[in-house]
């Protein structure tokens, strides 16, 4: 495995060592704890770095109200930990701050070991949270960029898309094909990775739940699923059905036009004149022949869905006329 130092490392690394270095300039006691939580706050994203470190603050003031009423209340013994950890722990998840109870824990034993609960020591505690957690919020300001990773992705998946279809030409062509299939596994892999990473960058804007290239991929997401449907369909149909030139045509040019771009609507007109043509031509005159116009159709019928899935995605289409008004590509 190759030796990487990341982003979040160095975010982690400076964090921590500012943390320890404020806290100890400012005359904070236990000061190196506030590199600890800074090591813990900092995430894989602005808006789960956020929750993270509102629970951790949350549930170390919590941890300083336990502490204060039973080592007060009670007595400074270590019986008196496992008794407060008792009833501490089931209450921090119960609203919801379990990530805060290890770096709560950390206050309660700073508290224990001050063997007693005074102003001063309180406020040392909150210092202490408070450096540790803004530090890491203010760290988490920078997310770089995931646009230039999505982009490739997204070319990925539409080359192999185009690549998929391409081999479905040749099969309808010539009813042979030597393709392994390999892009089939490989574009499942791409989309389940780029989703993920679409969601990561969704989750580093603070104002925005969504955004186009999230959008995107879900929707190649469902055409895809169609592309596997179709496929053993494919295998069913015989080049001598009149109509196997007509829709090779047809997603020969469909493969020629893969790309983010929306208009999908003229390629829905194209196939609806298509279908229109399959209606005026001869009946089915024997069963085989019958049964592979039905496999033929079922195919056209499962292609117009996959175009559908485009045309109906608003904020594509909203993207495609902001930022691509010369595509002329469809799906």
């Amino acid at each position: 495995m190759k030796f990487k130092i990341g982003y979040r490392t160095i975010k982690t690394a400076i964090g921590t060592t500012a943390s320890i270095i404020l806290a100890q300039i400012l005359g904070f006691d236990n000061y190196v704890s506030a590199g600890i939580l800074t090591i813990l706050c900092i995430q894989v994203t602005k808006k789960k770095s956020l929750k993270t470190s509102w629970n951790r603050f949350f549930a170390c003031l919590l941890a300083m109200v336990f502490s204060t009423v039973i080592f007060e209340g009670m007595a400074y013994h270590p019986i008196m930990i496992g008794f407060l950890l008792l009833l501490f722990i089931p209450t921090a998840v119960m609203l919801k701050v379990s990530d805060g109870i290890v770096t709560s824990s950390v206050i309660i034993l700073h508290i224990y070991s001050a063997g007693e609960v005074t102003r001063d020591i309180l406020l040392n505690e909150l210092g202490i949270i408070t450096i540790g957690i803004g530090v890491a919020l203010l760290a988490n300001l920078y997310m770089p960029s995931l646009d230039e990773k999505l982009k490739e992705y997204q070319i990925q998946i539409e080359e192999n898309f185009k690549r998929i279809f391409e081999e479905i030409v040749i099969y309808l062509r010539t009813n042979e094909s030597n393709w392994d299939g390999i892009e089939i596994t490989e574009t499942a892999q791409l989309i389940n990775e780029a989703e993920s990473l679409a969601f990561r960058d969704v989750e580093n804007r603070f104002l925005q739940n969504e955004n186009v290239y999230h959008h995107y991929f879900k929707m190649r997401e469902k055409q895809f699923e169609i592309i596997e449907r179709v496929l053993p369909i494919i295998t069913s149909i015989s080049y001598t059905a009149s109509q196997v030139d007509m829709v090779a045509d047809f997603i020969e040019e469909l493969a020629e036009n893969i790309h983010p771009g929306n208009t999908a609507n003229r390629f829905l007109d194209k196939l609806y004149d298509m279908k229109a043509l399959f209606k005026k031509m001869d009946l089915p005159k024997t069963r085989e022949e019958f049964e592979e116009r039905a496999a033929l159709y079922q195919f056209v019928q499962e292609m117009e869905q996959y175009l559908w899935i485009k045309s109906s995605s608003k904020e594509l289409a909203r993207e495609t006329k902001t930022n691509q008004p010369t595509e002329t590509g469809t799906n």
